[in-house]
């Protein structure tokens, strides 16, 4: 990700951009696959660091044997840009209040 100028972030703010980036990879899985055709679904989300800060984000998608023809990895890498790009927001977000 590239630098845009975010303030330090608050355990508070870390915490709501991990919540944000996991909703947003969540709905996207769910928008594609009913989740009773879903065995598995895992998604961590990580900070490390303060500034900058480094967000990492894991999906782990186990899918019922009937879909077994489903491209689960680009499923899963779709999941993560959506996830990205919603973290990325937030953090826009905080770096034009720190501006004002």
């Amino acid at each position: 990700m590239e630098e845009i100028g975010i303030p330090e972030l608050t355990s508070e703010q870390r915490q709501e951009l991990c919540e944000i980036g996991e909703k947003a990879a969540r709905s996207h899985i769910l928008s594609r696959i009913p989740s009773r055709k879903i065995s598995t679904l895992d998604i961590t989300i990580e900070t490390e660091g303060t500034k900058p800060i480094t967000v990492n984000v894991d999906v782990e998608i186990v899918l019922s044997p009937l879909m077994k023809d489903y491209d689960v990895e680009k499923l899963a890498d779709e999941a993560k840009e959506k996830a990205f790009t919603s973290v990325e927001s937030y953090l826009r977000k905080l770096a034009c209040r720190s501006t004002k």
